[in-house]
């Protein structure tokens, strides 16, 4: 196996496993999948044509099985592909099974997981990672903490006391909000004439040229969600600003002789997730302007 390995020719993402596959002793869910890349490649012209296949509609099953959302395509592609690895999977293997392969686990896939997926969702997010990270907070460690006798009682007690401690050290979250305005570089009445000519004015950052671009779309949906106009619209723009959480944001093209434009990550509006490519519900964004908006009869933006 390891020869037919070695004989694989290098590729991005196909992970060669260089010591042989008996140096893993227990296989993460990423090296399975390093392994079912390869596994076509070892197998080919070993035994038979549907051994080969059986790892190829394996593969095939995979890829589908792991979509993140599903349209009713994509369920009946998912449920012929389970079909096609099924047969020759049960022609290859029953007769060195005892039970001719009358798994409930194989029966569930087959017959049942398209179905479970219409009710429940994809199943990439059915998952045992929480109660995993959860036996090595709340038993693993304690565990070992303990001195091995009457062993239960002593985990109970190693809970209650680090419960005790996290309670008095969690403090309310606040969302950061503005709080102190520093380094103003610019303060003009609004007008679309004066944001083109900072936008085209060769001496900015091409990050800060960008924010003037974008800067007229964006406030008028401000001015929108406001139900207002953009007449008599003061407007002055900052390098930084002190968040109420000490947080300093920072949008300039020289600080200490280095641009330094800020990283954020934004908590998305649930209405919104679909719009964008999140991470559990957060996107990332750069600071390319720090404004502070006066409206006329309104308090300060």
């Amino acid at each position: 196996m390891n020869k037919r390995i070695v004989k694989i020719p290098r590729h991005s993402g196909l992970k060669v496993f260089k010591k042989g596959v008996q140096s893993l002793s227990r296989l993460t869910a990423s090296e399975y999948r390093d392994m079912m890349k390869i596994m076509v490649f070892v197998v080919d012209g070993l035994y038979s044509e549907d051994l080969s296949n059986v790892y190829v509609k394996w593969n095939e099953m995979y890829l589908l099985s792991r979509l993140e959302n599903f349209k009713e395509s994509d369920l009946q592609d998912l449920q012929k592909a389970i079909n096609d690895w099924g047969n020759i999977f049960i022609k290859l293997f029953r007769d060195f099974s005892r039970s001719n392969l009358k798994f409930p686990k194989l029966h569930s896939w087959i017959y049942h997981i398209v179905d479970t997926i219409q009710e429940y969702g994809a199943i990439n997010g059915y998952t045992t990672e929480t109660y995993e990270s959860l036996h090595k907070t709340y038993v693993k460690i304690p565990y070992r903490l303990s001195n091995k006798k009457n062993v239960e009682k002593q985990i109970m007690e190693n809970i209650r006391c680090r419960a005790i401690v996290m309670r008095n050290r969690v403090k309310k979250t606040k969302t950061p909000v503005a709080f102190t305005y520093t380094a103003k570089l610019f303060d003009f009445n609004f007008s679309e004439a004066i944001i083109n000519e900072h936008r085209n004015n060769p001496k900015l950052n091409k990050n800060m040229s960008k924010g003037f671009a974008k800067f007229i779309d964006c406030l008028n949906s401000y001015l929108k969600l406001l139900n207002t106009t953009s007449e008599d619209c003061r407007i002055k723009i900052y390098s930084s600003v002190t968040l109420k959480n000490s947080a300093i944001l920072r949008a300039v093209d020289n600080f200490h002789d280095r641009p330094w434009f800020s990283n954020i990550a934004i908590n998305m509006n649930i209405e919104e997730l679909s719009d964008y490519q999140t991470d559990n519900g957060i996107c990332y964004a750069q600071t390319l302007l720090i404004t502070e908006i006066r409206l006329p009869n309104k308090s300060t933006s």
